[in-house]
């Protein structure tokens, strides 16, 4: 503890008197940065800027420059905005080998990318909790797909991409066990049973379908963030780590005692010739792979029974170690794929590896051991140079594509911006406060747009209007078009932000889907029309095909139904005019609304418990008639006579429908 606590104090020492930490939070903002950010009524944002949700497994969606919250899209957790996981379309997506879990924690993003450049076709999100992975549609902004990772604890080094979108990974931060084995909690034990895996996801380049191509199975440590190489490091993976001392409790201090722990460099492509050539091994496992399914708008579950495993103690030659400097964090290759930048999060300088050197020390086997059998490079042999007192606390490091760097510091609050080749600090900025990840638009592609960063910081406090203890936490935009950084904009987001990502919305904003087309709606109980509309019994679950157009319900009165019987509500949206959803709610349901799109069917279950008159509505504003737009449904004691009869616009003439019972 007492060499941790000087570590600290000794980094505070040396760069504490540079820390640009604001005095006052009247120095935030100066000049024309007002004019910078506005975005005038009626015009567009010049990006989309996807930003992880954090605690609230969610994706938000901003317009930049405004900062304006355009959408939240559900992705790990149930969303009673739109029913997302409470409808029986979705629930399938939020199925897992241990059951259905409505819950993560969502931290990092991946824009699928083509020749190293986002090419607005699908946005891939981890969960970090219950390890999975995610795809978006950027036609829908709908969560089409998620997979579950089996041989993992905390998918947090994920879901980092490739040049061509050929794979996205996901690694391990708890080494856990393989196979979820049960095993003591003692450093003996740790060290002989728990292990890090990486896997590598494969990624249909038409469809995007995802599946898991295979697992390295690496010794066990915390893998913390990854990166993909590009342009001459195109086949290469490289993840940061910590905890190689392999402690099991109390890592603050435990996981603190090296002075370097490493990056992880994967040679992916030599992995992938080992993997076509039969030379990793099949375990068995069991892990979900749910996916949405948009010509019938529903989730359908398969359960993977396999996994091909790769291990570097018997298969040589394709993972290797290279020490990095204090805990390192952010693990960052810049645009033209030669540099590697470490972030050691107790580190006074930051490490820049050029791939070159790696590539030679490689060759020349200039290593200065193993771990567990994998060899370590030594560090001068991969080391391009190190930025001296850059600041404290270096976390993340993005690229503007002209050369230059911009490395987050959490503990001294600010953005300092650095030349790659140099390595000379040019300029630093203070974030409010606390800044994490940070995000150029295209800063993880080979062309950067350059133009803005943006700061997500962990605390906000003096910032906002206060709302009690909890206050929003945020994000901040700095111009970076000049030599110096401007800051001009704060917005909130939601839940905690992490990384993000940004596209110009030229790229996503023409493709996008306006409705969708009745004439090909292919779901199970779709009603094409009012007159296709019933309610049918079998036993005690009541089909109920109902339909909505502006400003009514069909049918909208119902008659038959009793206490415990099962009713799906599957109710279809006849509108074929963009923006004109309708919602459905019925009156003590206990699960969430819908909200259904344009040509979309979705279902509701409900089942009632007391007898009595249940009113149900439309819950989305959508006409000058919206408040006309309800109906009511008649529950009767079990063992009613009651006959099962629907209507719309006439009063007791429906037709009676025998029960099939």
């Amino acid at each position: 503890m007492t060499k941790y606590l000087l570590t600290l104090m000794s980094l505070g020492a040396i760069v504490g008197f540079q820390s640009c930490k604001m005095k006052t939070t009247e120095a935030a903002v100066s000049g024309d940065a007002a004019s910078k950010v506005y975005v005038a009524p009626g015009k567009y944002d010049e990006f989309y800027n996807f930003v992880s949700g954090g605690f609230s497994g969610q994706v938000s969606v901003y317009g930049l420059p405004s900062g304006r919250l355009l959408k939240v899209i559900p992705v790990f957790s149930q969303n009673p905005e739109n029913g997302y996981g409470f409808n029986e379309e979705t629930k399938p997506m939020l199925q897992t080998s241990h059951g259905f879990i409505p819950w993560d924690d969502e931290h990092h993003l991946a824009l699928s990318q083509t020749n190293g450049e986002h090419d607005g076709r699908w946005l891939f999100a981890n969960a970090n909790n219950t390890p999975r992975v995610a795809r978006i549609d950027l036609k829908t902004f709908k969560t089409v797909e998620v997979l579950e990772l089996p041989n993992s604890g905390g998918n947090h080094s994920s879901p980092f991409i490739t040049e061509n979108s050929e794979y996205i990974v996901g690694g391990t931060r708890f080494s856990v066990p393989i196979a979820d084995q049960e095993a003591a909690l003692t450093q003996a034990s740790f060290k002989a049973n728990f292990k890090s895996t990486v896997s590598f996801i494969a990624i249909d380049p038409t469809t995007g379908r995802m599946k898991i191509d295979f697992q390295v199975v690496l010794p066990g440590m915390d893998l913390d963030l990854s990166r993909a190489g590009k342009g001459p490091s195109h086949g290469w993976f490289f993840f940061s780590t910590y905890n190689t001392e392999q402690a099991n409790t109390l890592l603050e201090v435990n996981a603190s005692q090296k002075d370097k722990d490493y990056i992880v460099a994967i040679n992916w492509k030599k992995a992938q010739e080992y993997a076509r050539a039969g030379k990793g091994k099949k375990m068995a496992t069991e892990y979900y792979h749910n996916t949405l399914n948009e010509e019938n708008h529903t989730a359908t579950s398969e359960v993977e029974k396999e996994v091909l495993t790769l291990d570097p103690n018997e298969l040589k030659d394709f993972v290797y170690l290279i020490p990095c400097p204090k805990s390192p964090h952010g693990c960052d290759v810049d645009p033209t794929g030669e540099y590697i930048i470490g972030s050691g999060k107790l580190a006074a300088l930051i490490p820049v590896f050029a791939y070159q050197k790696i590539t030679k020390a490689i060759a020349d086997k200039a290593f200065e051991g193993d771990y567990y059998g994998i060899p370590v490079i030594k560090y001068e042999a991969a080391l391009h140079g190190e930025v001296q007192k850059p600041g404290l606390g270096p976390l993340h490091t993005e690229f503007d594509g002209k050369g230059n760097a911009y490395t987050s510091f959490f503990v001294s609050s600010e953005i300092v911006k650095w030349n790659i080749k140099d390595l000379k600090v040019l300029d630093r900025v203070p974030t409010y406060y606390s800044i994490g990840h940070l995000m150029v638009p295209g800063g993880d592609t080979k062309k950067p747009y350059g133009k803005y960063v943006v700061a997500y910081n962990k605390i906000t406090k003096d910032r906002y209007l206060p709302t009690g203890p909890e206050l929003t936490q945020s994000a901040q935009l700095y111009s970076i078009d000049g030599d110096k950084m401007q800051l001009l904009l704060d917005y909130p987001t939601i839940g905690e932000p992490h990384y993000a990502q940004a596209i110009a919305a030229d790229k996503i904003k023409a493709q996008s889907a306006k409705i969708y087309d009745i004439n090909v709606n292919k779901h199970q109980y779709v009603s094409m029309g009012e007159k296709t509309t019933k309610v049918v019994r079998a036993g005690n679950r009541v089909d109920v095909y109902m339909t909505a157009i502006r400003s009514h319900l069909t049918p909208d009165n119902i008659e038959g139904i009793q206490v415990g019987d099962e009713v799906y509500f599957h109710v279809t949206n006849l509108e074929q005019d963009w923006d004109i959803p309708h919602g459905f709610a019925v009156k003590h349901a206990a699960n969430a609304e819908l909200l259904i799109m344009p040509g979309e069917t979705n279902t509701l279950k409900f089942v009632p418990t007391k007898a009595g008159v249940y009113p149900f509505y439309c819950t989305d504003f959508c006409s000058a008639l919206h408040q006309e737009m309800q109906g009511y449904m008649r529950v009767s004691p079990k063992g009613s006579s009651v006959p099962l009869k629907w209507h719309t616009g006439k009063t007791d003439s429906a037709a009676a429908v025998a029960a099939v019972r």
